[in-house]
């Protein structure tokens, strides 16, 4: 039985999934230490619901970002600590869980996926059949010279904040967004299962950590790993 998780935003996003079967669960749960509080009930709850138990779990695919610093790492350092029971760990960016979740509703690309950054900034990459740009981070204001002409499409939360600086006729819309983020999670974990495991699982953060800001001279000795996690 497959575990895929999501902890980047404020919804919690889990699935169980065995050969053609899938369980799935959104919970809303707030931003931050919030999903410290949830994840583990709700897991427990689904597994249940599965007819599963933890000894029937055969990998752990979770989503690595970019998203909110602690909501991420909660959900990373959960797949790390069933990866250390001996079951194999998968990652996937929050930018192609999205491009999934479209996919899955029948909206095709290219497009520019946009998610929240905080601090007036949009987290963005452009999709087709795959990503065919690497992803950034830019102010809001920015957006109208990189996205141009071209559709987008930001989750119900942060797209009121995108279309104060971007044309509301782009914005591609998904009937029912939660239902296609589950389905996306589904699909996108069953086809990075089929692929080698990654351990560690390393955080896509996009933007710089508060430690990096405030102490650089300390962040130059972070272990390679994870500087490629800040920057890719």
């Amino acid at each position: 039985m497959l575990l895929a998780l999501d902890t980047t935003t404020e919804i919690l996003h889990l699935a169980l999934i065995q050969g053609d079967r899938a369980w799935t669960r959104r919970v809303a749960s707030g931003v931050g230490r919030g999903h410290s509080e949830r994840l583990l009930p709700a897991l427990e709850s689904l597994m249940a619901e599965a007819g599963g138990t933890p000894m029937d779990l055969s990998g752990v695919a979770a989503c690595l970002g970019p998203g909110g610093f602690t909501s991420l790492r909660i959900g990373v350092a959960t797949a790390e600590g069933l990866g250390l029971t001996g079951l194999p760990t998968w990652g996937f960016s929050a930018f192609a869980l999205r491009a999934e979740a479209l996919r899955q509703a029948g909206v095709a690309g290219p497009l520019w996926i946009l998610l929240d950054g905080q601090r007036s900034e949009a987290f963005h990459q452009r999709w087709a059949e795959g990503p065919t740009e690497p992803a950034a981070k830019h102010p809001l204001a920015d957006l109208p010279e990189r996205v141009g002409a071209e559709p987008w499409w930001a989750p119900e939360a942060f797209a009121a904040k995108v279309e104060a600086v971007l044309p509301a006729p782009q914005r591609m819309r998904l009937a029912d967004e939660g239902e296609a983020t589950l389905a996306g999670l589904v699909a996108l974990a069953r086809r990075v299962a089929q692929g080698p495991p990654e351990a560690p699982l390393v955080p896509f953060y996009l933007r710089e950590t508060d430690a990096e800001v405030n102490f650089p001279h300390a962040a130059a000795h972070l272990p390679e790993a994870l500087r490629k996690g800040v920057a890719r």
